[in-house]
């Protein structure tokens, strides 16, 4: 955690510019949740917060009580578990991932809520978009865990682009040696070279 807060004050000195998530992960009952949304965005002062949605509303809404916040709901992961549970259907059809989608913009609207899709779930981004057409999307997932960039663009891409794009193990893991900065970073710049001429498309 001492960690974690000295990034924090890093990053908002340093780059005070940059959209800071926290990828915690968090959901409560509420009075937790409610403690969880302070200590992120007031003592942190982060910009938005991966949050599970799987306790239900109250669980939710108290990271929504924050107006200039976001909060990133847990939607339809890139982890191979995610099959287990997200694409189950209940008896009319309606997988759960669906059902937290629909639900979960009673609650909030695309200028507070976001949500998590990973890159590897492919043309399943048409329907996330066939609910969710005006949302912004954290897709991770991208080079390690085998999801295609291309893919996520085809399938997810609207007008304004409506994409946060992560890559973390295929950068962090770049390389174990003594040149693991300037790999990191000739990784890093290879993917937004490949995002700049994704998003030409769409100019």
């Amino acid at each position: 955690m001492q960690a974690f807060e000295r990034t924090i004050c890093y990053l908002k000195d340093v780059y005070p510019q940059h959209f800071i998530i926290a990828d915690a992960k968090r959901g409560d009952i509420g009075n937790t949740s409610a403690m969880y949304a302070r200590t992120f965005f007031e003592e942190y002062n982060i910009d938005a917060l991966t949050v599970a949605p799987y306790m239900g509303e109250d669980s939710v809404t108290p990271f929504l009580s924050y107006p200039d916040k976001w909060v990133i709901l847990l939607t339809l992961t890139s982890n191979k578990g995610s099959r287990d549970f997200q694409l189950t259907e209940d008896a009319s059809g309606e997988r759960l991932f669906e059902k937290v989608l629909c639900k979960s913009q009673m609650w909030g609207d695309n200028e507070h809520i976001m949500y998590v899709v990973g890159a590897t779930q492919g043309q399943m981004f048409e329907d996330i978009r066939r609910l969710a057409p005006t949302h912004f999307l954290l897709v991770p997932g991208v080079g390690a865990q085998g999801g295609s960039l291309q893919e996520v663009c085809r399938y997810g891409m609207i007008e304004d682009c409506g994409l946060l794009i992560n890559s973390s193990r295929g950068i962090i893991y770049a390389s174990q040696g003594t040149d693991f900065a300037e790999v990191a970073a000739q990784k890093s710049q290879e993917l937004q070279q490949q995002m700049e001429i994704e998003l030409m498309n769409i100019r």
